[in-house]
């Protein structure tokens, strides 16, 4: 197996990583983790970031922004600094998705499933829905035409992520919709971010969506097969487009806002490879010494956020020997010159390096149970 060369960085970017406090005995239970053990207890931590309950952004998502510089005037942060609740990551994922988001100011807008509970209404996440592309044409060609008829221009580059830009829309602040799934959605609804206010052109845009989708083909036909019906759209990401700049070489994420900044800051972009010994064969290994990777793994959203702990433990599990383990290898035998791992819960994020060097360090004690996050 090919090497990566020397002086080659990696850094791990995984969301939903990092369970509450609360949380982690059931998520842990039973896993045996020798290698996250090792590199945890004999790591720099370089940053940890203490979230609030009610950001309407996720951890992952303001890490990335603030590595590429999409925050104006935005620290990098410092252990134990609050959160800034911004990532206005809409332009680059509009990018990302084969779109150009030019200089306006733009929204992220997803068909999604809202279930009527007993007091109040919840948010299913969105990739639970398993909507087609042609189901998602077929609605968006329906709420088109409404759309454009406020005067809110529409780029649907990909018909289950819609991108909206309208002078209507101001400063008006979503929730990330991982960050209202399974929630009461009340208090994540779009609001002016200054003045907190409902936006009067959105809530007319949404209800008049939602009745143009009422007993419409599509929904009939996923109900008689079991499926939610896509009930509402979810407003989220609004921001307009910067220069931005690259700390990585090459970047692995399905994500579509990691991908559009890396694209716009001109590093190279590629889905993840589905292991470090995949990875290998990949990554440009050209003897700079400027050579970083970033590759964002996430497999744990779903599990984290329907609170299914046994499939999240298994998503650890494999982490463990498709990643970490063989990182460790390669940081012992010098192949790899240091590995950085953002780790990420609902509300905060931990980020940690470690060199060979490092693994020397044997007084260094830290426990994984540390970096929990109430």
């Amino acid at each position: 197996m090919r090497s990566i060369m020397h002086a080659n960085r990696l850094h791990l970017l995984l969301p939903f990583a990092l369970p509450a406090a609360a949380d982690a005995a059931t998520a842990l239970h039973d896993i045996r983790s020798p290698a996250l053990d090792r590199l945890i207890a004999r790591a720099t931590l370089v940053e940890r970031v203490i979230g609030e309950d009610f950001q309407r952004t996720l951890p992952h998502e303001r890490w990335i922004a603030r590595q590429f510089g999409a925050l104006s005037g935005s620290a990098t942060g410092a252990t134990g600094a609050p959160a800034a609740d911004e990532a206005p990551l809409a332009p680059y994922m509009l990018r990302a998705d084969g779109g150009d988001p030019g200089d306006a100011t733009w929204a992220c807008v997803q068909p999604v499933h809202v279930r009527i509970a007993h007091d109040h209404l919840v948010l299913i996440d969105p990739a639970s829905l398993e909507l087609s592309d042609d189901e998602a044409g077929a609605l968006l060609a329906v709420a088109r035409p409404l759309i454009e008829e406020l005067g809110v221009r529409i780029e649907a580059p990909k018909p289950t992520r819609w991108y909206l830009s309208g002078d209507d829309f101001g400063a008006l602040a979503g929730a990330s919709p991982l960050r209202a799934s399974g929630r009461n959605i009340e208090i994540w609804l779009p609001h002016e971010a200054h003045s907190g206010e409902r936006s009067r052109a959105w809530m007319k845009l949404q209800n008049e969506v939602q009745m143009a989708w009422f007993e419409h083909p599509v929904n009939e036909a996923r109900e008689a097969r079991g499926l939610p019906a896509v009930n509402s759209i979810w407003f989220h990401a609004q921001g307009a487009a910067g220069p931005v700049r690259s700390p990585f070489t090459q970047v692995f994420s399905d994500a579509a806002a990691t991908r559009g900044l890396a694209l716009t800051a001109g590093a190279r972009v590629a889905a993840p490879p589905a292991s470090f010994a995949a990875l290998t064969s990949l990554i440009d290994a050209n003897g700079s010494a400027n050579n970083t990777a970033l590759v964002e793994l996430d497999p744990f959203s779903a599990p984290f956020i329907e609170q299914d702990w046994a499939r999240w433990n298994a998503a650890f599990s494999a982490l463990q020997g498709d990643w970490l383990e063989p990182a460790l290898a390669a940081l012992e035998s010098g192949a790899l010159a240091e590995l950085g791992l953002t780790l990420c819960g609902d509300t905060g994020s931990v980020t940690l390096r470690v060199t060979r060097g490092d693994l020397r360090k044997f007084w260094r004690r830290r426990v994984l149970a540390s970096l929990f996050i109430e």
